[in-house]
């Protein structure tokens, strides 16, 4: 059951990369909220601030679908349970992402300038990685017996 949960966040990461994490606008009555998603933002950085843009990149997009992938090989018996620790590392470095949304919400929000609420899809996005940081944990114990 850990293999097919552990693969269907194959699925269920890039909804939450197109999911709306947060809308912002100016504080102001008349002006709309535009949503950002983790895509809108990846492509907002790559015009503006390269090294960011693939710093988050990384973080948000290759280290969890890689740790995903690599976390199947070996609940599949694909590859030596050895690598488990460096797969582990990725999905802690995708909650990095998590953190840094979570501090430009309060930024923001601070300076009280801009209006920003926050989207359905950081939530997912925060579950798709805790989730895949338990099954890796729970794989983990398993596979020791």
């Amino acid at each position: 059951m850990l293999k097919y949960l552990n693969l269907a966040l194959l699925i269920a990461f890039p909804i939450a990369w197109f999911a709306p994490l947060m809308r912002a606008g100016i504080n102001l009555p008349l002006f709309g909220l535009k949503e950002v998603s983790v895509i809108s933002g990846l492509q907002a950085l790559w015009d503006t601030d390269v090294i960011l843009a693939l710093l988050v990149t990384f973080f948000a997009v290759f280290a969890p679908i890689m740790k995903v992938l690599g976390l199947a090989l070996i609940q599949f018996g694909m590859t030596r349970r050895k690598m488990l620790p460096i797969f582990n590392v990725l999905g802690k470095l995708a909650m990095a992402d998590i953190f840094l949304i979570a501090l430009y919400i309060v930024i923001v929000k601070g300076v009280g300038m801009a209006k920003i609420e926050t989207g359905w899809g950081l939530y997912l996005f925060t579950a798709c990685v805790l989730t895949s940081i338990a099954i890796s944990f729970t794989t983990a114990k398993w596979q020791r017996f």
